[in-house]
Order: C-alpha cells, then sequence, then structure tokens
C-alpha cells in the first residue's frame, strides 16, 4: 500500500472545507492512517519546502503555510499518491477539471487548497517528516475488500 501526505492549507481551513477535503478522500476509498490540525512550525515549513530554497517563491509558501491552521493526514491505499493528485486537481486551479477539489473550489495558485505529495517517494519521507511512525495507525476496513482487489 502506497502512502501520501495531504495539507488542507490555511485557505481551505479558514474557508470550512475540512470536512469537504476530508470526505472526497475518503469516498475516493482511500484509508486515513493518521490525522492531525496544527499550527505549523516555521522549521517544520522550511523543511517541507526545501526544494524550493533559493526561489523567490520560498518565504511567502514559508510565511503561507505558517499563517493560520492547517489539517494534516496520511493517506494509505493503491496507487495512493496518483489517486490523490487527481482527486486534488492541477496545481493551477484554472487549470483543474470540475469535479477535483481545487477545479471546484479554488480560483488562484497561491490559495489553492491541498497540498498533496506529487511522487511515492515524497510521499513516504513526507508522511515520516509530519508524522511520527506512533501516530500512524494502518487499519483494515470492513470494506477494504470492495475497494482494493487482493
Amino acid at each position: 500500500m502506497e502512502r501520501t501526505l495531504i495539507i488542507a492549507k490555511p485557505d481551505a481551513v479558514q474557508r470550512g472545507l475540512v470536512g469537504e477535503i476530508i470526505r472526497r478522500f475518503e469516498a475516493r476509498g482511500l484509508r486515513i492512517i493518521g490525522m492531525k490540525f496544527m499550527q505549523v512550525p516555521r522549521e517544520l515549513a522550511e523543511r517541507h519546502y526545501a526544494v524550493h530554497q533559493g526561489k523567490p517563491f520560498f518565504e511567502p509558501l514559508v510565511k503561507y503555510i505558517t499563517s493560520s491552521p492547517v489539517m494534516v493526514m496520511a493517506l494509505e491505499g493503491t496507487n495512493a499518491v496518483a489517486a490523490a493528485r487527481l482527486t486534488i486537481g492541477a496545481t493551477k486551479p484554472n487549470e483543474a477539471a470540475a469535479g477535483t477539489i481545487r477545479g471546484d473550489f479554488a480560483l488562484e495558485i497561491g490559495r489553492n487548497l491541498v497540498h498533496g505529495s506529487d511522487s511515492v517517494e515524497n510521499g513516504q519521507a513526507e508522511v515520516g517528516l509530519w508524522f511520527a511512525e506512533s501516530e500512524l495507525v494502518s487499519w483494515p476496513r470492513h470494506n477494504d475488500p470492495w475497494i482494493f482487489e487482493g
């Protein structure tokens, strides 16, 4: 089973969209194995966005993600990274398909509501950055055979 990190960003929290975002991932069939509501410390934000350090948008990213609480989720499932990214929609909301989170609720790239891991490797690394292993619960659901083959 793949793991992916999802962050309902400050704009999602402030707009009251956290429940809708969680609902969409659960309806898709992804299993929540960790979740926490938190104020992101600057140090964690800098580590999360380290790949962008030195770019002109690095400081605005860090400032934004630390500006208000976020809901952080670790999800698990078959092809979890790809499934989550399809559920989220394109990074630029004006390019996101209707029916995706960004396509339905976002207008600007700087307020695109949700972060989702962009690769299986980054999913593992990001889940490890935001959650201690003791905070994760990998559990079987009774409906898993109706979602996952084999």
